[in-house]
């Protein structure tokens, strides 16, 4: 899959839409897209994290939250795919930046939205 130019997402994203998405399309979007995000979204409050990597997670939590997109999120099944690749693909750029403290705490917010089965599958999210 080629990565749009998700860095001119980066004027859409706001906490509090970033907030509003999540909890909309938690339980379609599945555990893997969504623990990617809040991964994201807490490395992006960390003061550890370079002003280049917060302008990565800030493009890929913009294009995630666009509901103009690659592939519109409206389409069943494949229409968040495109969102998980570009969240994923930020997430490796990042990675050495994310404590285990951010990993604890995206874990502990999925149980507001999934049940152990469906958190197990974060466990193969590629990282």
């Amino acid at each position: 899959m080629e990565l749009p130019d998700f860095m001119s997402y980066a004027n859409k994203f706001s906490a509090s839409d970033f907030v509003d998405k999540i909890s909309r399309i938690a339980k379609r979007a599945g555990a893997k897209l969504v623990y990617a995000a809040l991964i994201l979204y807490y490395t992006l409050q960390s003061d550890k994290v370079s002003k280049t990597d917060k302008a990565l997670i800030i493009g890929a939590l913009g294009y995630m939250i666009s509901p103009l997109d690659a592939i519109p999120d409206a389409i069943p099944i494949v229409g968040l795919t495109d969102d998980l690749g570009v969240l994923v693909y930020v997430l490796r750029k990042v990675w050495v930046n994310v404590e285990p403290e951010i990993k604890d705490r995206a874990k502990e917010k999925l149980q507001k939205w999934f049940d152990e089965d469906e958190i197990k599958e974060i466990d193969d999210l590629g990282i």
